[in-house]
């Protein structure tokens, strides 16, 4: 059964940095969606970074988004941009010859909001990333009518990152749905003050600390998470 896209609520998952865990809260997020009877779908808008598999070409994060969804969506919904060079989107669709088309993207998404009543879309890198010469995700969030989830790497520095990342966000007019702590494997000294300082600063709703796992387990994740937030967002949706 199809979903009413004026109801489907779509969230966009964006990070302090680069390689701080987007990916693992993103699949995390659609299996906790998923595991309380909410039909719920992963998309990886833009890909960089891709090897070869039996003849096609296959990112990572795109295809971990596409196991933990469960649906049956063409890669042209859940992944419609997917260059090979680990590279800034911009630099990597030059590279190819190709350009990011908002409108694609905007259309997938609105195939996939047909599909679920939860849309997570992972973001690339940080909040504000070139995707052309004048737009950037941040952009792409507002085109999206999405509520922002911000994953935070603990580690030294990223107290900043975080309330730098927020304050962009608000900027954008865009609800900062919630937040989630996500431990890294180096760890950092005085990880629980840094988490109480950020719980007091980002004036937003802690959806989880995620502990050190052993691997892209999201099902471990998504035991760390509460979505509850996410479930009462008010989040402003496409018509």
């Amino acid at each position: 059964m199809e979903s009413d896209v004026s109801e489907a609520r779509v969230h966009f998952v964006t990070g302090t940095d680069t390689g701080i865990g987007k990916t693992l809260v993103s699949c995390a997020l659609v299996h906790a969606l998923r595991a309380r009877g909410v039909a719920a779908v992963g998309m990886k808008p833009v890909a960089s970074g891709a090897e070869q598999v039996d003849g096609r070409w296959v990112n990572e994060d795109a295809e971990a988004l596409a196991r933990a969804s469960g649906l049956a969506a063409p890669t042209s919904r859940t992944n419609p941009y997917l260059f090979a060079a680990p590279l800034a989107p911009h630099v990597a669709a030059a590279r190819e010859g190709r350009s990011i088309d908002r409108g694609v993207i905007v259309d997938a998404l609105t195939g996939l909001r047909r599909t679920a009543r939860h849309v997570i879309v992972e973001g690339v890198g940080g909040f504000v990333v070139p995707l052309g010469d004048d737009w950037t995700t941040a952009d792409l969030a507002r085109d999206m009518g999405a509520s922002v989830i911000l994953v935070v790497g603990l580690r030294l520095g990223c107290i900043n990152h975080a309330l730098l990342s927020a304050e962009a966000i608000r900027a954008r007019g865009l609800e900062l749905a919630g937040w989630v702590a996500n431990c890294q494997p180096e760890g950092m000294l005085e990880q629980d003050a840094t988490i109480d300082a950020l719980k007091v600063r980002l004036m937003a709703p802690i959806l989880g600390i995620i502990p050190r796992l052993s691997g892209a387990d999201y099902v471990s994740a998504s035991e760390a998470l509460d979505i509850r937030p996410l479930l009462a967002s008010n989040a402003v949706n496409l018509s």
